[in-house]
C-alpha cells in the first residue's frame, strides 16, 4: 500500500536529520540513516585536512592522498596508482577496422568469458552522422535509425591485457547514461525528444534500448522499450526484488522528473524480455514528494539541508509516448516534484542513488550538486550529498556531479561535469570528499584552459580496476592502485 502523507508526517515527527557539512562552494556532506532518530550532529567544516580539497593531509584523511601531476599531461592520480588507455576515439579501432566512436558517456562492467571484463560504453552523439568525425559505425543488423550518430560499443578486456571492441547498438541519438540490469545487460538511454522528420532523424527518439554484452545476436533488430516512455532519458536502474524501473530525466522548461515503471502483473524480468513488452505495458509514474508536514515539494532544489527526508507518492503519466506534449509538461506546476539535471543513478544498498547535477535560475534554489537516496521499502527520498552554490568552483572544490557508482571498497565514486577542473572524486559516510583523478588534458589554451568532463565511472567485477572516461574526444581508462576501505552507510 502507498505511504500516505499522514503516515509520513507521523514518522517524521520522530526523526532527525543526520550529519551536516557546511562551508564554501564545493563542500559536500552525507547523512547516515534515512529517518534516523536523534538530534543532528554538529556540523563538520570543510577545509584543508578534511578531505575537501586535493592538498589536505592528516592521519585520519579518507582517500589516497594528493594527486600527482602526470608527466604525460593526461591523468593525475595519487601515489601508487596508475592508468592505462583502453579505448581512444580516433586512435584505437573496432575489430571491424573503424575508429573507436567519440564522446564516451555512461558505462557498466560485466564478467566475461575466461576471466575477461565486458564493458558497455555509451557514445553521446547528438543529431545526424555527418556532424561527427567518429560516429558509431552502422554495423549490419544493429541499426535503429541510419541517420543518427550515437549508440554503444562493447569492449572486452582480457586478463592478459588484450582489448577487443565492437558495436552493441547503432543509429540511436544522444546516448547519455543508462544502467545495468540484474540479469547482466545494459540499458542505454537517449537524452533527446526528437521525432521522425526533425533534425534529420528518420525514426522517433527519446527511448531506452537494451544491449546484451555477452550475446551479439540478442542485439540484432534494435527495439525501443516504449513502455518506459519517450522523453529526455538520462539513467535507469532496476529494483532486483520488486522489478520496478527508476528513471531520471535531464531536461528543463520545465525541469525534469523522476520516474518509476511498475511492471504488469505476471511479468518476469530476464534477458530479452523487455523487448516483448507492449508499448503501454505496466504503469509509468512520476514522483510526488512531500515534506514532514504533508506539503508537496515542487522542486528538489528546495532541500538545503543534508538529511532532508521526503515521503514519495507516484502519479500516473497520462501519455507516456508524448506525441504532442512532453511528459514533464503533462503535469501542472505544483502538482509534481521536479528537479534540474536529474542525471546518473546507481542501484546499491537496497535502493537507488540519484544525482541532480546542479540548479540555477530555472529552479527555486541554487546548488552545485545533490545526491539523493531513494529507499523503496520506506518510500522515502533522502538528501545525502549537497554541493553548495555561491563560490568559485574553478578555484576550489568539486561541483556538477554526473555519473555515479557505489564502490566495492565503500562510499560513492562520482564523475564531475562542472566548471573549471574536472575530477573523479569519492564521498564517505562522514561527509568527507577526496580526489581520485584529475583531467590534465587541456582542450583549450594556456590562457583559457578547457577540460572535458569525466563519465562512465564503474569498477570491474572483481573490484580491482576502476574504469572511467573523458568524454571529449572519448578516452576510456583503466585505473589501478592500492584501493582501501572508504565506507558509507545509507
Amino acid at each position: 500500500m502507498p505511504l500516505t502523507r499522514r503516515d509520513f508526517t507521523r514518522r517524521s515527527a520522530l526523526s532527525g536529520a543526520g550529519i551536516a557539512l557546511t562551508g564554501a562552494v564545493g563542500s559536500l556532506a552525507t547523512a547516515p540513516g534515512a529517518l534516523a532518530a536523534g538530534e543532528p550532529a554538529d556540523p563538520v567544516r570543510s577545509g584543508p585536512g578534511n578531505g575537501s580539497d586535493e592538498t589536505g593531509s592528516g592521519h585520519d584523511e579518507p582517500g589516497y592522498g594528493p594527486l600527482l601531476p602526470d608527466p604525460r599531461g593526461v591523468l593525475a592520480l595519487p601515489a601508487g596508482f596508475s592508468y592505462r588507455v583502453i579505448t581512444h576515439s580516433g586512435v584505437t579501432r573496432l575489430e571491424t577496422g573503424e575508429y573507436t566512436p567519440s564522446h564516451h558517456d555512461g558505462a557498466a562492467a560485466f564478467p566475461g568469458p575466461r576471466g575477461a571484463t565486458l564493458l558497455v560504453a555509451n557514445h553521446e552523439l547528438r543529431g545526424t552522422r555527418e556532424r561527427w568525425p567518429h560516429p558509431v559505425p552502422l554495423a549490419e543488423g544493429l541499426v535503429y535509425d541510419p541517420a543518427a550518430a550515437g549508440g554503444c560499443s562493447v569492449v572486452e578486456v582480457r586478463p592478459q591485457g588484450e582489448v577487443t571492441q565492437w558495436v552493441g547498438i547503432a543509429g540511436t541519438s544522444t546516448n547519455c547514461a543508462g544502467g545495468s540490469t540484474p540479469w547482466g545487460t545494459w540499458l542505454t538511454c537517449e537524452e533527446t525528444e526528437e521525432l521522425a522528420g526533425e533534425n534529420g532523424m528518420t525514426r522517433d527518439h527519446g527511448y531506452v534500448f537494451e544491449v546484451d554484452p555477452a550475446d551479439r545476436r540478442a542485439n540484432r533488430d534494435p527495439r525501443p522499450v516504449r513502455a518506459f516512455g519517450r522523453y529526455a532519458h538520462e539513467a535507469v536502474v532496476i529494483d532486483p526484488q520488486r522489478g520496478h524501473a527508476y528513471l531520471t530525466e535531464d531536461a528543463d522548461g520545465p525541469n525534469g522528473l523522476l520516474y518509476r515503471w511498475v511492471p504488469p502483473a505476471g511479468f518476469r524480468h530476464g534477458r530479452g524480455r523487455l523487448r516483448t513488452l507492449a508499448d503501454d505495458a505496466g504503469t509509468l509514474q512520476a514522483a510526488r514528494c512531500f515534506d514532514s508536514v504533508g506539503r508537496l515539494v515542487d522542486d528538489l532544489s528546495r532541500a538545503t539541508r543534508i538529511g532532508t527526508v521526503y515521503g514519495v507518492d507516484w502519479a500516473d503519466v497520462p501519455d507516456r509516448d508524448a506525441r504532442t506534449t512532453p511528459v514533464r509538461r503533462q503535469f501542472a506546476d505544483g502538482a509534481i516534484t521536479r528537479g534540474r539535471k536529474l542525471e546518473g543513478m546507481w542501484w546499491g544498498d537496497g535502493g537507488a542513488w540519484i544525482v541532480s547535477s546542479y540548479a540555477r535560475a530555472e529552479s527555486p534554489a541554487a546548488h552545485d550538486g545533490q545526491v539523493w537516496f531513494y529507499h523503496p521499502k520506506r518510500r522515502t527520498l533522502t538528501l545525502k550529498v549537497l554541493l553548495g552554490a555561491g563560490g568559485d568552483p574553478e578555484r576550489a572544490g568539486f561541483d556538477g556531479p554526473d555519473n555515479i557508482t557505489v564502490s566495492p571498497h565503500g562510499g560513492l565514486i562520482i564523475a564531475e561535469d562542472g566548471a573549471g577542473g574536472q575530477h573523479l572524486f569519492g564521498a564517505t559516510e562522514r561527509g568527507r570528499t577526496y580526489p581520485i583523478a584529475r583531467n590534465e588534458r587541456n582542450l583549450g589554451t594556456e590562457e583559457h584552459p578547457v577540460y572535458s568532463e569525466f563519465a562512465g565511472v564503474v569498477f570491474s567485477p572483481d573490484g580491482r580496476t576502476l574504469y572511467a572516461s573523458m568524454q571529449d574526444p572519448g578516452i576510456m581508462f583503466a585505473i589501478t592502485g592500492p584501493w582501501k576501505r572508504n565506507s558509507h552507510r545509507h
